[in-house]
């Protein structure tokens, strides 16, 4: 906290104080949005991932700022009033930039950076013993301003195409720090130098992309030709083999994140802790589908060689339901996941095949999964008068809904449903120097079994 001495300097008053800490609250709120609107239609992995991320941890220290200003003023807060056009304009330009190599400059090499000075010049400036309660959750959001800066400086120093200049070039960077110093920098604390400038991207309406997108590591998301399910719950298979269908699945979920986000962004009307525990789910979704990557390099396996990751589920819920209905078939989906054949007999079959990277992982799954039924309880089932019946039943009329016409996909030619499953099952066991049991290796479904089994397991919730 500092020697006694430095505790008798005075520091920021609470006016002072309060001001900047919704200048923060602002930038942070905007980045969150902005990378939510942003992660559906972004098709590189990474970018899904490391936004889903930023996004959560922007939501966390948003909330710690709410909870900040509140101890300190009364009713209404102004938490929701633009701090200045200045700073409304820069997060205009940068969530209206029309490339993920402008975005990553934007946010990463402008807005954060100055986000983060002006956290620390706070720190420096407000007086540690008065102001203690401020100062510790500045302490934690340098912490993780520092972690997404650093990754921003990575995204934009490694090979992804989010390296190549921005769009917009060195004019649009000059235009985002005059946007800062029209407002007398993030904080406000510096003297505002200049007008704010006219927009560049942001100069007409900017519109929300909802369609999933994916990058050359998913060849066919139409691809439906693969029922993990039916493979997981036979009980005349491995465990150990199911331990590789699991991790496929896992890594299947980076559909959720994508529906997520449209949830996020156009539902405009909730109060914030629903965007706050949304989010976390959103992350822990991400994070399981990288559980799934991350099990298949264990395993000396290249997924996207062997995989076929659709996209059928999160595109057809953006695209046919409303958001409030997408939330239902969340919640509906996620109360399915804690019966007999959901989370528990993963973990369980990860215990029996050996592989304790499939037994950790399953074992968060699950624990992450008690949790969203917890949120689903909290922001859905509340709204149908805490009857779990109704609203399941709402839940499955939703899903009920979403129509796939997975022939006509294939007549199109965007897919022919291939069953890849004995290419990743043949790869496992060349790797592991084992040969492929004929029953495993013969493994196969047809779309149309797949679209009867989930019908029926919609239609008995």
């Amino acid at each position: 906290m500092g020697s006694l001495a430095s505790l008798a300097e005075p520091g920021l008053g609470v006016n002072a104080c309060v001001d900047r800490l919704k200048r923060y609250h602002y930038a942070l709120q905007r980045t969150w949005r902005l990378l939510l609107a942003r992660l559906t239609a972004e098709p590189i992995y990474e970018l899904k991932m490391a936004w889903s991320l930023h996004a959560h941890l922007a939501a966390e220290h948003v909330s710690s700022l709410r909870e900040r200003v509140a101890e300190m003023r009364h009713p209404p807060l102004g938490l929701e009033k633009i701090p200045h056009e200045g700073l409304r304009l820069l997060f205009d330009e940068i969530q209206a930039a029309p490339t993920a190599a402008d975005l990553i400059h934007g946010l990463y090499a402008v807005a954060l950076p100055a986000l983060r000075a002006a956290c620390a010049e706070h720190l420096a400036e407000t007086n540690r013993l008065a102001d203690a309660p401020t100062c510790r959750l500045l302490k934690f959001a340098l912490l993780e301003l520092d972690e997404m800066l650093e990754w921003g400086e990575a995204a934009l120093a490694s090979g992804l195409p989010v390296a190549l200049p921005p769009r917009g070039g060195a004019e649009w960077t000059a235009l985002l720090q005059q946007c800062l110093a029209a407002a007398g920098g993030l904080s406000g604390a510096a003297e505002a130098a200049g007008e704010v400038p006219g927009p560049h991207f942001s100069a007409g309406p900017w519109k929300y992309d909802k369609v999933p997108q994916r990058d050359g590591r998913f060849p066919d998301p139409y691809n439906m030709g693969v029922h993990a399910e039916a493979f997981l719950y036979d009980e005349h298979f491995p465990a150990r083999a199911k331990t590789l269908m699991m991790y496929y699945k896992r890594l299947r979920e980076i559909d959720v994140p994508e529906m997520m986000a449209s949830i996020l962004t156009e539902m405009g009307d909730k109060p914030w802790g629903f965007y706050r525990d949304l989010t976390r789910q959103l992350w822990d979704e991400a994070r399981h589908a990288m559980m799934g990557e991350v099990g298949f390099v264990a395993q000396g396996i290249d997924w996207s060689r062997y995989v076929m990751v659709n996209f059928t589920w999160s595109k057809g819920l953006n695209e046919q339901l409303t958001p409030q209905e997408r939330h239902a078939v969340l919640w509906f989906i996620e109360q399915g996941l804690m019966n007999k054949t959901g989370k528990r007999f993963e973990w369980e079959v990860g215990t029996a095949s050996g592989d304790v990277l499939a037994e950790l992982f399953q074992d968060y799954d699950w624990a992450d999964e008690v949790l969203h039924a917890r949120i689903g309880r909290d922001w859905f089932v509340k709204d149908f008068d805490n009857d779990p019946h109704r609203a399941a039943a709402y839940g499955s009329a939703c899903w009920s809904k979403v129509v796939s016409d997975w022939e006509q996909l294939r007549r199109d030619g965007l897919t022919e449903h291939r069953n890849w499953w004995p290419g990743l099952y043949g790869e496992f066991c060349r790797v592991r120097g084992e040969t492929p049991d004929p029953a495993v290796l013969a493994f196969a479904t047809t779309y149309e079994e797949t679209r009867a089994d989930l019908n029926r397991i919609s239609a008995s919730g």
